[in-house]
């Protein structure tokens, strides 16, 4: 469903140079940018077609279509077919650091959300069953989650965890992280093995991601440890990568 386009008033444009040295798309850009910042236009919103926008301004649609590719291309806009132009404000940069999604979303500011997707009991296959270090056909939880920040679509995280967590109800689910609930049951996560990819998205990704089938999504493929060496969950995340990244500080030895 498609939202209603965010109309910002002319008097956030009122200053607009148009004899100075300073180029107007810039000038635009600025205050979209401005606007955005203040939460004027709030994450996920719709901003005003390039029409539009350009003719209330006076301006031609190069000039205003220049200004939102410059916001674009920064990772605070992103063109949607047949959505239009979106705030991507509030972009999550996650260091690579044992934290979990929902741990980012909150100390960035944003309100985490919860939508279970799957949640059973199954039986580890041989691939889960290596991650977590098990014997196959051992019960394991599997968990399938989307995670939203202000109510905008970031993730679609897959969880399995040995048969200690099986007790772990969706209600906990719905209202914690998952690395919440382990620490507040005495887990102490002090390691995990973790591989950062990308791939396509698929229908069913595309979807609750809201994004185009085939679209390119960030993935992240993580075991974590406790103190004592014992796997305590395996994951497979992908994220929606204009609105999430990973950073890294590389120091030379």
């Amino acid at each position: 469903m498609n939202q209603q386009e965010n109309i910002l008033p002319l008097s956030v444009f009122m200053d607009l140079d148009r004899s100075g040295p300073i180029p107007l798309y810039f000038q635009v850009a600025q205050k979209i940018e401005a606007a955005i910042m203040s939460g004027q236009l709030a994450a996920g919103s719709r901003l005003e077609n390039e029409v539009s926008l350009g003719e209330r301004l006076g301006l031609s649609r190069p000039t205003v279509r220049r200004a939102i590719q410059d916001l674009v291309d920064k990772g605070l806009l992103v063109r949607r077919r047949g959505i239009g132009t979106q705030v991507v404000h509030g972009q999550v940069t996650r260091g690579v650091e044992l934290t979990s999604l929902y741990e980012d979303l909150s100390r960035s500011g944003q309100k985490p959300s919860t939508k279970i997707l799957d949640y059973k009991l199954t039986k580890a296959d041989a691939k889960i069953a290596e991650k977590l270090n098990v014997a196959v056909g051992s019960p394991v939880l599997y968990v399938k989650r989307l995670r939203s920040a202000d109510k905008v679509a970031v993730s679609i995280l897959e969880n399995w965890l040995p048969a200690e967590f099986t007790d772990i109800t969706e209600a906990d689910l719905n209202e914690h992280g998952l690395y919440q609930i382990l620490r507040l049951r005495g887990v102490t996560i002090r390691v995990a093995k973790q591989r950062i990819g990308a791939r396509k998205a698929n229908q069913a990704e595309a979807t609750a991601l809201d994004i185009e089938k085939n679209a390119a999504l960030l993935t992240m493929d993580r075991t974590a440890y406790d103190n004592s060496g014992h796997a305590v969950e395996f994951g497979h995340h992908c994220y929606r990568p204009d609105l999430y990244s990973f950073e890294v500080t590389l120091v030379e030895k």
